[in-house]
């Protein structure tokens, strides 16, 4: 595999490769281990703090490049005299004839090579430098396990470094857990990589997720297993106790990324002691004020995952009285960015599926208010005088602005007054109009969260909502949208569409048929029926719902059916013969009904034999939502005043009638399945 600076970078550095950088590289090959020693702590102290020399080092050959392997180890040290390319410090490192001095220096010079730009972590692990790592924790010797354990924590907490790596050999984790009780540093370490390296191995895309968990394995038992089945519960629980504080923190790290969606690993931790404590109450503790913010935000972050795995009660005290609270405090214009874009982040994912804990907090420091203030940062009077800290938050501030919303929609949920209180704060339905259009995916979703949250109060619908005219933006956000973008926004823009919205009737009827067609092709026939085949069934009928309420009112069911009506048909017949839930089936049926409703597109259904016969077979369903469905479908189609088209509406109605004779009238829908049967005869008549 290429060992190799990407080519703009490494023609950069070449060109400034000084004679004291190959002098480092040249003393590793000297024939005295003393020199090559000394050598090797120069380059050391040459190194720290300093990126340029680090490139200089990759490029000159301390690491492998060219494509050179790095198992140098049957290689003649007279061969290695003339090879500057060979990986030298790791070919000294995994020597066994290298002393124990040497090895470790460097694997404190690898460390300090992967501290480095993203670009010097890739080169190291194009040269494998991960397995030769894992070969040294082998060592009997403490220091050089501690100097290997520091370059892996390094590497592993890189962006660029696949934390599978850690999982690729199964006697990797055990022999780690082993290693914590060697020292404190092994168990800062250790527990770091574990915190890095634990993700989710499923990530649920309409489900709103405050903490970051992305989709990493694809086969096979999830991080959080693995680690869990080796013991990590209890060989890290009694770190929890450690006088050194990074070991205290790591663990805690640990405890949070463990428990995160995972009952299995909470139900475990509400009932473990240490030192004669229960986890929770030793959490509780940590969240006091005299606590170092870091800690106080972890400790939370623990609390709240177990609560939202079920592991511990909504109307615990821990949580209504010390987790929220200390969340909310997170949430103060006094602390710094990152705490306030957590802080919120985590508040928003405990309280999003309660609605005590949302009233809760709501009225707790003024909150609503307070959130206003993450649209308004860093301000002109902003006191903020480190120049590094404001560029920081400047690049950043937008996190604020995604936290915000998040928790807003947590917030508005359920409760009404609690969305008129939201929306009544400063500018707030400009700022969700601007979320929209901003151009961070992550602040749009959040925005569009928060608009479907307060998209369910009829109030505003009929208010702010029409004052803003939020559906333009909204369109906007569906054309070439994530799926997870596309379900939030599908679902607001079928609120919008409801009966009792006035968006309604400015997207469907005021403007006539101009509207629904621009609704058509914002989101683009071919991405609308690509998400009727879509596998997830929140997707699909969110989906249904759109289309149901496009295919309202009889011109204009005609005009979409005249033009797309040999696609929805197509996609009508899938869906009612593939392997779909009753609402699912119930939701299509209803828009065959509409159609069914249209002056010339029920001739789309009267033409289709196989519609037909699916339409009979849903009449005589064991299931009473689907009967009367498809009764409704057979109700709007009988219904037609056209001479030449009576024969087969009475053929319809006649095989209408012979499903319902056979059937005992048992039960309250099919009573009146029987009684609309009458109604259709009746309607035959009248029509003569």
């Amino acid at each position: 595999m290429a060992c190799v600076l990407e080519t703009p970078l490494r023609m950069s550095v070449l060109s400034e490769v000084t004679a004291s950088s190959r002098h480092y590289v040249d003393r590793l090959f000297d024939p005295d281990p003393q020199k090559v020693l000394q050598g090797v702590i120069d380059m050391k102290n040459a190194v720290i703090g300093n990126n340029k020399q680090k490139a200089n080092l990759i490029v000159l050959g301390a690491v492998p490049r060219h494509g050179s392997s790095w198992n140098t180890s049957r290689t003649p040290s007279s061969t290695l005299k003339g090879l500057s390319y060979h990986p030298m410090l790791l070919y000294l490192l995994q020597q066994e004839t290298s002393s124990t001095e040497l090895r470790t220096e460097c694997a404190v010079v690898l460390g300090s090579l992967a501290m480095g730009t993203e670009n010097n972590v890739k080169s190291l692990l194009d040269c494998h430098i991960i397995p030769a790592l894992l070969q040294g924790l082998l060592s009997p010797e403490l220091k050089f396990i501690e100097a290997c354990l520091r370059c892996l924590r390094t590497i592993f907490t890189s962006p660029v470094t696949p934390e599978e790596l850690l999982y690729t050999d199964a006697t990797v984790i055990p022999h780690l857990m082993a290693l914590l009780s060697r020292s404190r540093y092994t168990q800062e370490y250790i527990c770091q990589i574990f915190s890095h390296c634990c993700k989710l191995r499923h990530w649920h895309s309409c489900g709103f997720k405050s903490s970051p968990q992305p989709l990493l394995c694809a086969n096979g038992p999830d991080h959080q297993t693995i680690l869990f089945n080796h013991g990590a519960v209890q060989n890290i629980a009694h770190l929890l106790s450690s006088t050194s504080y990074k070991v205290r923190m790591q663990a805690l790290k640990c405890f949070s990324v463990l428990a995160f969606e995972n009952p299995q690993v909470s139900m475990t931790l509400v009932n473990v002691l240490v030192d004669g404590e229960l986890l929770p109450q030793i959490f509780v503790k940590m969240l006091q004020r005299d606590k170092p913010i870091e800690m106080q935000l972890t400790s939370a972050k623990c609390l709240t995952y177990m609560c939202r795995a079920g592991a511990i009660q909504t109307d615990d005290n821990c949580i209504v009285l010390k987790t929220l609270p200390s969340l909310v405090r997170m949430c103060s214009k006094e602390r710094l960015l990152e705490e306030r874009v957590e802080g919120a982040e985590t508040l928003a994912y405990l309280i999003e599926t309660d609605v005590e804990l949302q009233r809760i907090a709501s009225i707790t420091d003024h909150l609503i208010a307070m959130l206003s203030d993450y649209f308004k940062y860093p301000s002109s009077v902003s006191a903020i005088t480190d120049i590094k800290r404001l560029d920081h938050d400047l690049k950043h501030a937008h996190e604020l602005r995604q936290a915000a919303f998040k928790l807003y929609a947590s917030l508005g949920a359920n409760d009404e007054d609690i969305r008129k209180k939201i929306i009544e704060t400063e500018n707030m339905m400009d700022r969700i109009v601007n979320g929209l259009s901003e151009s961070s995916i992550k602040v749009r979703l959040s925005a569009v969260r928060c608009l479907h949250s307060l998209s369910r109060s009829v109030q505003q619908l009929r208010t702010s909502f029409q004052d803003h005219a939020v559906w333009k933006p909204l369109m906007k956000v569906l054309q070439n949208a994530p799926d997870e973008v596309l379900v939030v926004a599908s679902s607001t823009l079928c609120n919008l569409l409801l009966e009792f919205s006035p968006s309604k009737e400015n997207m469907a009827f005021q403007a006539e048929q101009k509207i629904k067609a621009d609704i058509l092709q914002g989101l683009s026939t071919e991405q609308l029926f690509q998400l009727l085949s879509d596998s997830d069934v929140n997707v699909l009928m969110k989906t249904l719902g759109l289309l149901r309420n496009l295919l309202s009112t009889r011109p204009h069911i005609d005009q979409i059916m005249s033009s797309h009506g040999k696609q929805i048909m197509q996609a009508v017949t899938l869906i009612l013969e593939g392997e779909h839930n009753i609402e699912v089936k119930e939701q299509t049926l209803c828009i065959l009904a509409n159609i069914a409703d249209g002056t010339t597109a029920k001739e789309l259904i009267m033409t289709n034999d196989d519609i037909l016969q699916k339409i009979k077979y849903y009449m005589s369903h064991s299931n009473a939502k689907l009967q009367l469905a498809a009764m409704f479908c057979i109700s709007n189609l009988i219904w037609n005043e056209e001479e030449g088209k009576r024969d087969s509406y009475f053929y319809v109605l006649s095989w209408t009638e012979s499903i319902v004779k056979t059937k005992s009238f048992q039960g309250r829908e099919w009573q009146m399945l029987g009684s609309s049967t009458m109604i259709l005869r009746s309607r035959c008549k009248c029509s003569k």
